[in-house]
């Protein structure tokens, strides 16, 4: 009897009224994993049935995909070339090993590579971030991970600059504003809220990233522009590198909670997007595509319910 009464409830669905712990790994409060991932809280609290979600402020992608591994966490935001090292086991990028409980619930929208200057800095390109001061995230963080790449893909590396700061956005900007480093390097969506505050303090160059980097850093990486009027002092169009984030989860996650948390998050876009405007776009047409690790079933079954896949 007691074999029989716990089967049933092993296949109690998520929804039916058991508490569901809902832990969303995002990143930095100064970026933009951490406004949508407190908009996701109050989006999974009122459509999960039973559902007690939390937000978590991490160091990102890396920490927060091997979070998942170890279970510490039901859905996480993370760079999609991040997501593809983690499947790989790649030591250099911060995993040791494959990390194999990796679920896909969504791409969503495609983070910036943006490296900002101090416009009295006098750097006008990636060449000329030799000799300076550059702060290029917290370490080994997605953003990180994207600067060494890009400084590899660029023919340089770390040994060029003349100081290396491995600090957050927030933390990085401040130290801009007191003249105390000449650049930072952030990958995050267009319009965040640390190069913003930093735009409206002081004078600043978007420096371009060239097409040609995209293309020896290959997928997922491509090259889109920061448009014009982007932030405060940016004229022009600004050419850089772009990734596809993600939302992951981890294959204990039950089917039915991320089927929950799949539907609640694209039944619900317009808080998303009133959160922060990189969720503008976010599309369940392109939701499903390009996964670096499989799709969790549960967001799987939502897709083909919704003619996605």
């Amino acid at each position: 009897m007691a074999g029989a009464a716990a089967a049933s409830m092993a296949l109690t669905p998520a929804a039916a009224g058991a508490q569901e712990f809902i832990n969303i790994l995002t990143g930095g409060q100064a970026g933009v994993y951490y406004p949508l991932g407190v908009a996701l809280e109050k989006v999974f609290a009122d459509n999960i049935e039973g559902a007690r979600p939390s937000v978590q402020s991490t160091k990102a992608s890396v920490e927060n995909l091997n979070l998942l591994q170890d279970g510490r966490g039901e859905i996480a935001f993370s760079l999609g070339d991040s997501v593809k090292a983690a499947g790989e086991g790649d030591e250099e990028a911060g995993f040791a090993q494959p990390l194999d409980k990796l679920r896909v619930i969504a791409a969503i929208y495609p983070n910036f590579v943006q490296i900002v200057a101090s416009a009295e800095s006098g750097i006008e390109s990636l060449d000329d971030l030799k000799g300076k001061a550059l702060s290029v995230g917290a370490p080994r963080s997605g953003t990180e991970l994207n600067a060494r790449q890009i400084f590899q893909a660029a023919g340089m590396s770390y040994d060029d600059l003349g100081k290396v700061e491995y600090l957050p956005f927030a933390e990085s900007v401040e130290l801009m504003k007191n003249r105390q480093i000449d650049a930072t390097l952030q990958s995050a969506g267009l319009g965040v809220a640390s190069i913003r505050d930093l735009a409206s303090a002081i004078p600043i160059k978007v420096v371009a990233v060239p097409q040609e980097i995209a293309e020896t850093l290959g997928a997922p990486f491509v090259s889109e522009p920061i448009p014009a009027g982007t932030y405060e002092g940016q004229d022009e169009d600004v050419q850089t590198v772009a990734i596809v984030n993600y939302l992951v989860t981890h294959s204990d996650v039950s089917d039915d909670l991320a089927y929950a948390m799949t539907k609640a998050i694209f039944e619900n876009l317009d808080q998303l997007k009133a959160a922060h405007a990189a969720a503008n776009a976010i599309s369940i047409e392109t939701a499903a595509e390009g996964a670096p690790v499989p799709l969790h079933p549960g967001a799987e079954r939502y897709y083909k319910e919704a003619g996605a896949l």
